[in-house]
């Protein structure tokens, strides 16, 4: 099926994480998001034009993530641009995904290729296949089409880039309406519980106030150049922020002498 695929010019972005960050189920998945809504279920009536969400396997930062995700049954978004950061390779700049769909557990996802290609040339951005086996954008896809299944999509990976160029990109997202930006990042790294509560109350605070400095005070997000981009963006638009959920890895793991910070907000309008 592939080999057909990929002689008729169509071409499929292949999960790379499937049974390792998520699982390559799709009833698995659904049985994982159904308990989530049975622990807590939060519906936002406000506008909502991005989301901040984590990474991690769902079985850590998966409850995190759905918070936000469950709003996508009430948002009018068409596009979900999904930005993430590079974990495996190290480069300069943005890589934007230029394939047709996207592969979940649910089945694919439409890529705006078009949209995209726009994107590309009206922002000088690449597009490199190897920046397309990341985790943290391909951790959203099965969220996105459970919750909403005809949405389209965009992935975008960053290395080494610049939180204004990124917040540049962003703004002229959020000025189309159907544009829904999703934010990946986890907070801190293999800290105790009681210093991960420290730094990511930092990084918590930040988001929950708009206050880029604050983030460079000890927020040790691995998608902090997303965050920032963000925040200089929700600034400049006059979007609120409001703050789903925060916690560490020890709430499966049990674990608290090293943990990973997961937290979750979504961006809106009034």
């Amino acid at each position: 099926m592939k080999k057909q695929l990929k002689e008729s010019g169509y071409s499929i972005r292949h999960s790379a994480h499937a049974g390792t960050f998520y699982p390559d189920s799709a009833e698995t998945i659904t049985q994982y998001i159904e308990a989530f809504d049975k622990v807590e279920k939060v519906v936002l009536k406000e506008n909502i034009r991005a989301f901040i969400v984590p990474h991690a396997g769902y079985i850590y930062s998966g409850f995190t993530a759905n918070l936000a995700y469950m709003q996508l049954e009430h948002t009018k978004s068409k596009r979900a641009i999904v930005i993430g950061p590079s974990h495996s390779v190290a480069f300069e700049g943005m890589s934007i995904s230029l394939y047709d769909s996207y592969e979940t557990p649910f089945g694919t996802l439409n890529v705006d290729l078009p949209y995209a290609q726009m994107l590309k040339e009206k922002f000088d951005i690449a597009f490199d296949e190897r920046m397309h086996r990341e985790h943290s954008t391909e951790v959203q896809m099965p969220f996105i089409k459970y919750y909403a299944p005809q949405m389209q999509v965009i992935e975008m990976v960053y290395g080494f880039y610049s939180p204004q160029e990124l917040s540049r990109i962003i703004i002229a997202l959020l000025e189309d309406p159907d544009n829904l930006v999703i934010i990946s990042t986890d907070l801190s790294h293999f800290h105790t519980e009681e210093e991960a509560n420290r730094l990511d109350d930092i990084c918590m605070k930040a988001i929950d106030e708009r206050d880029v400095p604050l983030l460079h005070q000890g927020c040790e997000a691995c998608g902090k150049i997303g965050v920032e981009a963000i925040l200089l963006s929700a600034k400049a638009l006059s979007l609120q922020t409001k703050l789903l959920d925060y916690r560490t890895s020890s709430w499966a793991t049990k674990d608290r002498s090293s943990v990973v910070g997961y937290g979750s907000a979504v961006l809106y309008s009034e």
